[in-house]
């Protein structure tokens, strides 16, 4: 029977993704397996596969086109089947030249999502939009089937229902106040995915989540004198460099395993404290940040969590992250210390409950144990908390904790 393939749910955030490139071309044999096409998600440039043989007859999407989740994007067919009266007009663009299929595993294909594409007009019959204001339907996250994708009383009938007290959240700017009309020399930059989600996400931690703020000044001469050891003998064996925020990235782990109450999560009536810590990573890319997620990073060595880093690090950049590889972070750290920036403060990452945000290491004046003022090295870390599941002083524990690791780093390889 005629088969479907519509745009998959390839990350937990996406809402729409870009058809990259097809990789099979009308007219050629398809297996479950074989990869359809590249789609770049808001976080990721993934390749999509089949869960289906057939004849690949139609395409509904030319490469470059944004597609909402749960689109039809291309139609299989078994030798001797026609096509659905009701499907969709076939691309404008031809789908490229197939490219080698490969074989490598991809993201699981989600059921469709009945969601339209952030922004685009909604064409509804006057009975549907009855429909959806008696029962409180958003009506831009139905997919019509009528006319020129016109919404009908039909396409409500799968269509979510928002609770009745459930608040809106706005795919529009967050902005209260419109900025400023663009002049003739100003540029107007269209928003990526990736940008938009980012400005949802922030939007609802930071008007949702009551957060508040500790810091410290840890002294860091002896982590960095440890390092230089650590780099010197590495390098007659070739080994990579340590970096500061390795030790700093490790100090967090090991001080979230002695205060496991700030390695959890609020859910709505309790608290999830996570056994393991994974530690999310923000990296920071062309589109924006992304937040890699070092899985089990409390069962992980300096010189492992280096060479996780430098491998998720790589591959964000690049876009050819896979979902599991940025989602499930349980605390997050952030460091802008390698752009100069002394101290700040980032935003809680949901539905983590810390964000760590860590400085650079700056050479100052110091007062010793002996009274004299003399040359020192400090680095200032910010955390971030939600305070519906970490209180100051579960939060001051933890960066008691962090101090104790950072000025006496030998504990981290206890």
């Amino acid at each position: 029977m005629p088969v479907y393939i519509e745009m998959p749910k390839l990350s937990d955030t996406m809402t729409e993704g870009t058809l990259v490139k097809w990789r099979k071309k009308i007219g050629d044999k398809v297996e479950a397996g074989d990869i359809l096409a590249e789609v770049e998600t808001d976080k990721a440039t993934m390749e999509m596969e089949a869960f289906d043989d057939g004849i690949l007859t139609e395409t509904y999407v030319p490469e470059g086109d944004k597609i909402a989740v749960g689109q039809k994007i291309a139609l299989l067919l078994n030798p001797g089947e026609k096509a659905p009266t009701d499907a969709p007009p076939a691309a404008a663009a031809k789908a490229a030249p197939a490219a080698a299929a490969t074989k490598s595993a991809a993201p699981t294909q989600t059921p469709a999502a009945r969601t339209a594409a952030p922004g685009a007009r909604v064409k509804a019959s006057p009975l549907a939009k009855k429909i959806a204001v008696a029962q409180g339907i958003d009506l831009t996250r139905v997919i019509g089937t009528g006319p020129g994708g016109r919404i009908t009383a039909r396409d409500l009938d799968a269509a979510p229902v928002a609770p009745k007290s459930a608040p809106t959240v706005s795919h529009a700017s967050p902005a209260a106040i419109p900025a400023m009309p663009a002049g003739p020399n100003d540029e107007r930059i269209p928003l990526s995915g990736m940008r938009k989600v980012i400005a949802e996400r922030l939007l609802v931690s930071k008007t949702t989540i009551p957060h508040f703020y500790l810091s410290i000044e840890a002294d860091a001469v002896e982590m960095m004198k440890l390092r230089a050891e650590a780099n010197a003998s590495g390098e007659k064996t070739g080994q990579p460099k340590l970096t500061v925020n390795d030790f700093i990235l490790k100090a967090a782990v090991i001080a979230a395993t002695k205060v496991p109450k700030v390695n959890a999560a609020f859910a709505g009536d309790a608290v999830i404290q996570y056994a393991s810590v994974n530690l999310a990573v923000a990296v920071a890319i062309d589109d924006g940040l992304v937040t890699p997620v070092i899985r089990d990073a409390q069962k992980k060595s300096l010189r492992e969590i280096n060479a996780i880093v430098k491998d998720l690090a790589t591959r964000a950049r690049s876009k050819k992250l896979k979902p599991d590889e940025y989602a499930g972070g349980t605390i997050t750290v952030s460091s802008l210390g390698a752009y100069g920036i002394d101290n700040f403060f980032a935003i809680v990452n949901p539905p983590q409950a810390i964000i760590l945000a860590v400085g650079a290491v700056v050479k100052k004046p110091v007062v010793n144990a002996k009274n004299e003022i003399v040359v020192g090295q400090r680095v200032n870390i910010g955390l971030s908390c939600d305070h519906r599941v970490v209180d100051g002083a579960i939060g001051a524990e933890y960066l008691a904790e962090l101090r104790q690791l950072i000025e006496n780093p030998a504990l981290m390889l206890i």
